[in-house]
């Protein structure tokens, strides 16, 4: 684990935002900054944290964990499923295959919880018994586990918007793929969960839910994109403590970013509205996790790169 002194430095090492030249045409997303050029595409993952579809700030060390994490899922997924990585020349930075993207958010669902306005214990609480299409039984405690894992899309909203459930007709009937296109997605999507939740059993972790996003590759395989199973497309609850703190009417001890929403919840933020200044300590709190989670799901220790992450994302790209 990294300790206090470098992860208070490193809040002054964070990476905002980028504008490369030389390497792609710009495109920003929430966390991630894209050079598309030609075939291929530069993805810098930034330091940028998201909640509730809002950029809330920077967390030191974020970019370089979830770049990390994805690369050692992609690489333990490609059984399974194809991905667009071909190589990591910066702990920020990979190179993958330019892929044509498919419009969809593939939300796979294992417990009955969440905090955000669109997660289906927030439905749930309100009395919904039916989520994404999917029918819910009576009776279930916050935090249950489902009967089995659900596959609820979304729309993929742009930076500052908020993402819409969707059902499986209604991703079809929208065009955001086909009938035949939308069964491959959910069975890889449920594949992928099942892999990730048995590897995150291993190392005492449960994947309680996550995201996908596919893509085709320019062979026309369909591929997963973007990330795979990191603390950003991801809940993790610790296994030991999850039966005893559901009895007891708690939220189970969590590796992940609902440390930051319950953080913006208890100010009162919930996505609307103006966003609140993440404190110092919070961030650092933060990042506190994502490093370990890092460290538990890969097996490795975190080594960070100190360096000026600007200066040194040029010189890694041949700037």
């Amino acid at each position: 684990m990294v300790d206090e002194s470098t992860l208070r430095g490193a809040l002054e090492l964070t990476v905002d935002e980028t504008n490369l030249t030389g390497v792609g045409r710009l495109e920003r997303g929430k966390v991630r900054d894209c050079y598309v050029a030609a075939t291929r595409r530069t993805i810098v993952v930034t330091d940028r944290i998201s909640a509730f579809d809002r950029l809330i700030g920077t967390v030191p060390f974020k970019g370089q964990v979830l770049n990390g994490i994805s690369a050692f899922w992609f690489d333990k997924t490609r059984d399974i499923c194809a991905n667009h990585l071909i190589e990591l020349p910066d702990p920020v930075v990979s190179v993958v295959h330019e892929c044509e993207p498919f419009k969809v958010e593939m939300v796979v669902r294992g417990y009955l919880t969440g905090s955000s306005p669109t997660s289906i214990w927030t439905h749930y609480d309100k009395g919904a018994r039916e989520y994404c299409g999917h029918a819910l039984p009576e009776g279930m405690r916050r935090h249950e586990r489902l009967p089995q894992p659900l596959v609820t899309p979304t729309s993929k909203g742009e930076v500052g918007q908020h993402d819409e459930l969707l059902t499986g007709a209604e991703v079809v009937g929208q065009g955001l793929a086909s009938p035949d296109e939308f069964a491959q997605l959910s069975e890889l999507s449920l594949k992928l969960f099942a892999f990730g939740r048995g590897l995150a059993a291993e190392r005492g972790l449960i994947l309680v839910d996550t995201k996908y996003e596919f893509g085709r590759l320019p062979d026309g395989r369909i591929a997963v994109i973007d990330e795979v199973h990191t603390p950003d497309s991801s809940r993790y609850w610790y296994a030991d403590s999850y039966e005893t703190a559901v009895d007891e009417g708690r939220d189970p001890r969590a590796l992940d970013k609902e440390y930051v929403r319950r953080h913006l919840a208890q100010q009162g933020f919930k996505g609307e509205g103006r966003v609140p200044v993440l404190a110092e300590d919070v961030r650092m709190e933060a990042s506190r996790r994502y490093i370990e989670i890092y460290e538990v799901v890969t097996g490795a220790a975190f080594e960070p790169n100190l360096e000026p992450p600007l200066e040194r994302i040029a010189r890694n790209l041949g700037m």
